[in-house]
């Protein structure tokens, strides 16, 4: 598996008419070693492959990333990746651009040969179409995250605060083997719903109110993501139009999910059925991203998609929001692989409105 990942980098680079690479990134660092540790970077080129870290990591490294020749750093990392790309004689080398901070850009280029050029790039791109046994530790993370919805469901009461439902969420996603949670768990209710990114406060849930639940699992690196919102009782006339809407744009979204689908098109799609239903101004972000070693990753669902054919074995989200000033608001998201012919929706958990049972 690494070695293929290896063989794809090396023909990507020389696409882009280069002879090496440095990798900063800690998910590509892993994606293409192994190497689970930090501190560390790889060198690669056509004939090398080369992983510089300290001594803390020696034996890791060796046991984790067999490919690689593995050098020991004792005077500082960023001077002995600089040593190392020296040392195999290549000219034309790339960096993650977007990875790398400046200052250490600049301390590996001054200990680089004078003849020797810097280019950015991005690697991510190489980690869209998962591999079969990224798609397994995947549909574990989503299936840990589906079991933590259905034990929450019995939690969540009137006078429970939204902390503790991220932490019941968190410790039985734990419980069941994800390594930790997959970003900062949302839980908004009531009013605090109409923030998309609207974490866990101190604030109590309270009778009649929605309460939107986004968050994930990590299982051997690999995140989940899925939000269900629930309403505590039953739900008013208007909480049950936006429900619909959304619920209904959502089952849209991943309909159109399948090969040869664009994220500008996925998206738009979506966007125009909510402005029919009214509350188009109340959806400000994109449909739907992939996930993988990160929580956020290309290609996305999106009016500035760059993504204009959605293949078989990527991974996307679904994800349509309404956000009401002073009101509240509703998301459903599920994670979705694209298959060869359609798609396959990994999140199992029921989409259709619960209300719960509470005593007033």
């Amino acid at each position: 598996m690494v070695k293929d990942r290896i063989n794809a980098l090396r023909d990507f680079l020389r696409d882009n008419d280069l002879d090496g690479v440095i990798i900063s990134k800690l998910e590509n660092l892993f994606y293409f070693s192994g190497f689970t540790g930090d501190d560390t970077m790889l060198v690669l080129s056509p004939n090398d492959a080369v992983l510089v870290t300290d001594f803390r990591y020696i034996e890791q490294a060796a046991a984790e990333a067999p490919l690689f020749q593995i050098v020991k750093q004792e005077g500082g990392l960023l001077a002995k990746v600089a040593e190392t790309v020296n040392s195999l004689g290549i000219k034309k080398v790339g960096f993650e651009g977007s990875a790398l901070v400046w200052d250490w850009y600049s301390q590996i280029k001054k200990g680089l040969s004078e003849d020797l050029s810097l280019y950015s790039l991005q690697l991510d791109s190489l980690r869209q179409i998962k591999e079969q046994e990224e798609i397994n530790c995947i549909k574990k993370a989503v299936a840990i995250a589906d079991q933590a919805f259905e034990d929450i469901l019995s939690f969540i009461k009137p006078g429970i605060s939204e902390n503790a439902v991220a932490a019941r969420l968190e410790n039985v996603m734990r419980s069941l083997g994800s390594m930790r949670p997959a970003f900062t768990t949302i839980v908004a209710s009531g009013k605090r719903g109409s923030l998309p990114h609207g974490t866990a406060t101190e604030k109590l849930i309270n009778h009649g109110e929605f309460v939107t639940m986004d968050y994930g699992a990590v299982y051997e690196g690999y995140h989940s993501d899925m939000t269900r919102t629930v309403c505590v009782g039953k739900a008013d006339a208007k909480q049950r139009d936006v429900y619909d809407a959304v619920l209904k744009a959502q089952l849209m979204g991943v309909s159109l999910v399948k090969p040869g689908a664009s994220g500008k098109g996925v998206d738009g799609e979506v966007r125009k059925y909510l402005t029919q239903r009214g509350y188009g101004e109340y959806f400000g972000h994109g449909l739907g991203h992939s996930l993988g070693l990160e929580i956020h990753e290309a290609p996305h669902l999106s009016l500035r998609s760059k993504c204009e054919n959605l293949l078989a074995d990527m991974l996307i989200t679904v994800e349509p929001g309404v956000y009401i000033p002073d009101w509240g608001g509703v998301r459903i998201e599920d994670t979705v692989l694209v298959t060869e012919k359609s798609n396959d929706v990994l999140t199992s958990s029921n989409k259709e409105l619960i209300e719960l049972s509470v005593e007033q």
